[in-house]
């Protein structure tokens, strides 16, 4: 392994939080901020474990083979927020096609040791709006690339002169901005031009949502913060329990009607009054491994979505979960480790796991459809910290990097999503054969997004890539 793949692999698996980018990263501890977390906790019913957790998951035996509902693929003409919609659920987008590259465009500072691109891309009115390594965001033509315009937002101050991450999002004709130079912003979605800004006390590694008038994220130290879409006027906040050990990547809230659910580094899931913060529920989604001591990394990293009535959600301590959204009430788990979003449509919901390995899981009873583990017959390489220490070739066999995968898509029937290796798959939606694999030549860490028949990528390298 190389010293990139290592940044790569810290991009999303490096849990430090003093690695997190940022000159204040002293403030960020249990005691900077007054603790007002859950007065409840979701305890009604009981959630069925669907296998025991230390059993290997396995396709049940009346599901092999057998068929199920997806919904129609549906043509997308715009991608707003970082899941497509405030519940992060789209079902079905018709996009992609012959997953033909397009055009490749490069927009701006790649991923490097002091540098990561984390926001997802969003979409309106024709145009692609992406943010680098360093709080520069663009837009982009969607049918030839060409950029629009480009703002650079880092701060002028030196106490910040190094940080990383953020989000996009758009409402109401303003592209919205959260970075980990600690500030959020409102920008003219056709200009550019900066119409408010507001520091905030921590880095923010994740995307905003924005719906209702509100704009809702969540900054490093489990703090869910509310601004005034119009403003930028603060409004209620919400904070979890602090966490030391967490991944760097971060999740987007979903909001459904009135109700806005919140995941964090110390994987608790929370549903909160979206107009007040009042809590409704909270459920933490973890558990600990006598084997595997990672476990105690409780983040919940990708984004909860809300579909039907329910939220899935997986953490990187083990749970895929199903909770009932209306009542904290526990539907079913897996023992699934993921740093991803899943992916909900029809039937059935899509997760990817850590290790490689695609799940389609019943919806209703959390039971498995089938498995695919995209890592078979991939090339596996040696780890780096084996090379040049006296390690045999035995040991050094035993310990490889497999591919990391992006959260999926469902485009066409078939589940889209990339590697770190820049390699792409599609993979038919209801069998789990891989149909196609195409190499874009860029580490992929960010899940696609549709526009116009289009399916397109932000790479690792600072590279947005048009597939049709």
């Amino acid at each position: 392994m190389t010293l990139r793949r290592n940044g790569l692999l810290a991009l999303m698996l490096t849990v430090a939080v003093a690695a997190s980018g940022c000159s204040t990263v002293g403030k960020i501890n249990p005691f900077h901020k007054k603790d007002t977390g859950p007065k409840e906790v979701a305890s009604v019913g009981q959630r069925v474990a669907v296998q025991a957790f230390d059993d290997k998951i396995e396709v049940a035996e009346g599901l092999k083979g057998a068929d199920f509902f997806l919904p129609e693929p549906q043509p997308v003409t715009q991608w707003a927020l970082p899941g497509g919609t405030p519940e992060q659920s789209v079902e079905h987008v018709a996009a992609g096609g012959g997953l033909s590259v397009a055009w490749k465009k490069s927009f701006g500072q790649k991923s490097s040791r002091g540098a990561h691109v984390t926001a997802p891309p969003v979409a309106v009115n024709g145009k692609i709006y992406v943010m680098d390594g360093e709080a520069t965001v663009s837009a982009h033509d969607a049918q030839t690339g060409a950029e629009v315009w480009k703002a650079d937002l880092r701060p002028k101050n030196k106490r910040d002169a190094e940080a990383f991450g953020g989000g996009l999002a758009i409402a109401d004709g303003k592209l919205y901005v959260a970075s980990g130079y600690r500030f959020v912003a409102q920008l003219n979605a056709d200009t550019g031009a900066v119409l408010w800004r507001k520091m905030t006390e921590e880095p923010i590694h994740a995307a905003p949502t924005v719906v209702g008038g509100r704009m809702f994220v969540v900054a490093i130290d489990n703090t869910l913060l509310t601004f005034d879409a119009a403003t930028g006027a603060e409004g209620w906040t919400y904070q979890a329990l602090a966490e030391s050990a967490r991944i760097l990547g971060a999740s987007s809230p979903a909001v459904s009607g009135d109700t806005v659910v919140a995941s964090f580094g110390s994987g608790e899931l929370v549903a909160l009054r979206a107009a007040n913060g009042n809590d409704l529920w909270n459920e933490a989604l973890s558990r600990a491994s006598r084997t595997n001591a990672l476990s105690e990394i409780r983040d919940i990293p990708g984004r909860p979505v809300v579909y039907q009535g329910d939220v899935f959600a997986v953490s990187h301590s083990g749970v895929f979960a199903a909770t009932d959204l209306r009542t904290g009430q526990p539907r079913w788990t897996l023992p699934i480790t993921g740093i991803t979003t899943p992916w909900a449509a029809g039937d059935v919901v899509y997760v990817v796991d850590k290790a490689g390995k695609i799940y389609c899981v019943a919806r209703e009873s959390g039971q498995v459809y089938w498995i695919r583990d995209l890592n078979v017959d991939r090339v596996k390489k040696k780890a780096a910290w084996y090379n040049g220490l006296g390690k045999s070739k035995a040991d050094a066999k035993k310990n490889v990097v497999r591919p990391l995968w992006t959260s999926p898509i469902l485009a066409n029937g078939r589940l889209v999503l990339g590697a770190d290796t820049g390699e792409v798959v599609a993979v038919n939606a209801k069998t789990g054969v891989v149909e196609k694999s195409v190499q874009l030549g860029s580490p992929l860490l960010i899940g696609p997004i549709a526009l116009n028949g289009a399916l397109y990528f932000a790479t690792d390298g600072a590279q947005l890539i048009a597939l049709r």
